[in-house]
């Protein structure tokens, strides 16, 4: 294929719209010389003048005239293929996969905001406890809490949780027992999930004796635990992220101040060679702004 260079065509096409090299550079942003160089060197290509340079003013040649008409159609056909090159990378099915307490504590009441921001991805959201194998499972990307680092992937971060603190229904102030002090859990059911050692760690840490970590009845999702505590069920030991909402709402309250800082945060996770993709990076972007108005005020900085 025999073509001049794309930057003279531009030039060409804009002087020949305008019947201006100066109303050219303007829209161009360079200058009427440059323009004008452009040009020349086209018609030094082509063997064939396009313009007739008068005193004060351009007029397109025969040559130019009806050279214009297919170089107009080339730049359009350029500029609508590239528009929807850049559409398709930036709509589509992006598949998220998370903890099911995150997702529904955290996550899904915030989707309709993405989703007015960026209407032309589908986030399809899979919740499960398990690691992502991401070269078995269909998964773009992953908010994974744990410790991190994560060898082979692209992980940033994205949370950090404080703090681990006791939470429970504001009925529990009250009442036979009411809980105003940490000794005053003997009097209360500890509600757990799967990681028991948590109330361990933070009876220990408190100096608590007498209160058995191990009692008490227990859930595979964090999001039940909480769920149980606001049913007045019992006391829960909250973690920044995913108890939040319910203590700003007051649907939970702290009853004592002491907290025990958390060794885990959350962590966006995707492959090496997909952390650059516009879909990737438009959710990214989306979740740190999430996290900087959230009322816990734990976000890391992006």
């Amino acid at each position: 294929m025999r073509l001049p260079p794309l930057n003279a065509l531009r030039a060409f096409e804009a002087a020949a719209r305008h019947l201006s090299f100066s109303k050219a550079a303007d829209e161009l942003s360079v200058t009427p010389a440059a323009v004008s160089h452009q040009i020349k060197g086209l018609e030094e290509w082509l063997g064939i003048p396009l313009f007739r340079r008068l005193n004060r003013a351009v007029m397109l040649s025969d040559e130019g005239q009806s050279y214009l008409v297919g170089v107009r159609d080339g730049l359009e056909a350029i500029n609508s293929a590239t528009e929807k090159l850049l559409q398709q990378g930036t709509s589509g099915a992006l598949t998220v996969s998370t903890l099911p307490s995150f997702a529904v504590r955290w996550l899904l009441p915030r989707l309709t905001r993405f989703r007015d921001k960026h209407p032309d991805i589908d986030i399809r959201l899979s919740a499960n406890e398990h690691i992502t194998n991401f070269r078995k499972e269909d998964v773009d990307v992953v908010i994974r809490y744990g410790r991190g680092p994560y060898p082979g992937l692209h992980s940033e971060l994205f949370m950090n949780e404080d703090s681990l603190f006791p939470v429970c229904s504001p009925a529990l102030l009250e009442g036979k027992f009411p809980l105003c002090s940490p000794e005053d859990l003997i009097h209360h059911t500890l509600l757990h999930d799967d990681l028991r050692i948590d109330w361990e760690t933070w009876l220990s840490a408190a100096g608590l004796k007498g209160i058995d970590p191990r009692k008490g009845p227990s859930f595979n999702d964090s999001s039940m635990v909480l769920m149980a505590a606001m049913a007045g069920q019992g006391v829960a030991l909250g973690r920044s992220t995913l108890a939040a909402e319910d203590l700003a709402s007051g649907r939970l309250v702290k009853p004592f101040d002491m907290e025990l800082k958390a060794g885990s945060a959350y962590h966006i996770v995707c492959p090496l060679e997909h952390m650059d993709r516009p879909q990737i990076v438009a959710f990214r972007n989306w979740l740190f702004e999430e996290a900087e108005s959230d009322p816990g005020r734990f976000m890391s900085t992006p």
